[in-house]
């Protein structure tokens, strides 16, 4: 595999709680040396950089005083402006080539989501921290495995849904504690995305591999197929077998003040509905409902069973009537809706612009004392929330707020979600047992019929419909769905 080296020397590996006997070591913690202005060299943490051509070089530029030591894309041309950023960072196109260099203390990952768990898995084996972006994997096993990885190795992980490192979250939640709104039965959450092509059919035509990309390592764990731009760069979040739609890129960021607030875990049912559905590619909009049993209750809020909605491709609920005229609902990128007992609560992506309603219970309502930690930087301290937290001993560490024992169950019933948009010619509600991973309530014997092809043209004046369907096993496909079979040579 190629390889780069542009560093005349390799610093000495800090091990930051992971040493080859199992000692932890104590370091001093960023905290206490960022508070003095700067960052002593000794304290500087060694990170590297999976899928730096995009988001990853965005998310890399947060991260401030440390040193970043290795760059590793599949498209170096599409990486190549990075590669400007950080000269002295090793480069690599193959990420297990990359782990092979000992001074790496922590990984970021910004790949397609088809490569997350692959990535992430043997970082984490490897003793590296990891911050993976938004949505954890691509499917439900791969987000256990990731979750229970990072559990096993004691490694600090954090996934990239910024907006959980905010304040406005935070604010959400000790105001919806305090009991603002009532116990909760209803919410609703939306987004305007997609905003790249979805419902789309496999191109037919090839295309020839550009000379900066390795094809086969950008494929990955994916079933093989030809080269064509319309998967890369930028637009795989479209396609089944690299991405997961709408829902899996904007679900971990809009639902995420939903879970923190009211203390999900796993749905017990889902149910879908979209616009048409194929074999290649994710619908143009689709709506779905979650259903997650009650949980434990707060001194202040009980926690009854809840009914979940979600919405994209321009679907949204109505604008409820107890809302003042000229009051945002959500923003631009879409939002949430808590509807109380004793009144309701919106708020756009991150939670920001929230606003109690009807307007005597927001003119009445006196906000409570703080009492969640508020993380320095707020949805931009994100990125070094995970580097405090890397420096920090073990014994004492206190994990960033999207580790994956949190971030995890939101990212299952996120991309499960597309199990129900999958499945919805079933037409019943799919029973869900988390712990398990697994549909209930489907059969050996049940199928459903998945569009290949869809063409429409006009004739002479008349309308000519081409609409192609295979017959697949539902229970079968689920599985498959829920756990990926990987092409050879690839394991998780």
């Amino acid at each position: 595999m190629e390889e780069k080296n542009n560093q005349n020397s390799i610093s000495r590996r800090k091990f930051f709680g992971l040493t080859t006997a199992g000692m932890a070591l104590t370091i001093v913690p960023g905290y206490a040396v960022s508070g003095l202005g700067h960052v002593a060299p000794s304290d500087k943490l060694n990170v590297a950089g999976v899928g730096v051509g995009g988001i990853g070089r965005r998310d890399l530029s947060k991260i401030t005083g440390q040193n970043i030591v290795a760059l590793c894309d599949v498209d170096w041309d599409y990486a190549a402006k990075t590669f400007k950023d950080y000269p002295n960072a090793r480069q690599y196109k193959d990420y297990r080539k990359m782990l092979e260099q000992k001074d790496i203390d922590a990984v970021l990952i910004a790949t397609p989501d088809h490569t997350h768990a692959v990535i992430g898995t043997a970082s984490m084996r490897a003793g590296k921290h990891v911050l993976i972006q938004k949505p954890l994997a691509h499917s439900v096993y791969e987000t256990r495995i990731l979750t229970e990885t990072a559990r096993k190795y004691g490694v600090v992980s954090q996934m990239g849904n910024q907006g959980n490192s905010g304040n406005s979250v935070r604010e959400i939640c000790e105001m919806i504690w305090d009991g603002a709104i009532g116990e909760i039965k209803e919410v609703h959450a939306w987004t305007n995305r997609p905003i790249w092509p979805q419902g789309l059919e496999r191109p037919a035509e090839t295309m020839k591999i550009p000379k900066t990309l390795d094809w086969n390592l950008w494929i990955g764990p994916a079933a093989m197929r030809p080269y064509h731009s319309a998967y890369t760069p930028w637009n795989w979040r479209a396609w089944w077998d690299f991405g997961t739609g709408a829902l899996g890129d904007m679900g971990c960021h809009i639902l995420d003040p939903v879970f923190q607030t009211l203390k999900l875990k796993y749905p017990i049912s889902v149910q879908g509905s979209s616009s048409q559905v194929n074999t290649e590619s994710a619908p143009v909009a689709s709506r779905i409902k979650y259903e997650f049993p009650a949980r434990e209750n707060m001194p202040k809020l009980a926690m009854p069973p809840l009914d979940l909605y979600w919405y994209d491709g321009g679907l949204k609920p109505d604008r409820p009537d107890d809302l003042d005229e000229g009051v945002p609902f959500g923003d631009q990128n879409g939002g949430v809706l808590f509807v109380g007992a004793k009144g309701k609560l919106s708020c756009g992506l991150f939670g920001d612009n929230y606003v109690l309603f009807p307007k005597q219970l927001r003119e009445s309502y006196t906000a409570p004392k703080k009492t969640l930690r508020r993380v320095e930087g707020g949805t931009m301290g994100h990125w070094n929330d995970w580097i405090r937290a890397c420096k920090e001993s073990p014994e004492s560490r206190v994990n960033p707020s999207s580790n994956f024992d949190y971030s995890g169950p939101l990212t299952e019933s996120v991309v499960m979600g597309n199990l129900a948009i999958r499945l919805q010619e079933l037409d019943k509600k799919l029973l869900w047992d988390g712990e398990n991973m697994r549909i209930t309530n489907i059969s050996d014997s049940e199928k459903i019929s998945v569009v290949t092809s869809d063409k429409f043209t006009v004739i002479n004046g008349d309308p000519k419909f081409d609409t192609k369907k295979i017959e697949i096993q539902a229970k079968a496909s689920s599985e498959e769905w829920i756990k990926h079979t990987y092409r050879e040579g690839w394991v998780l």
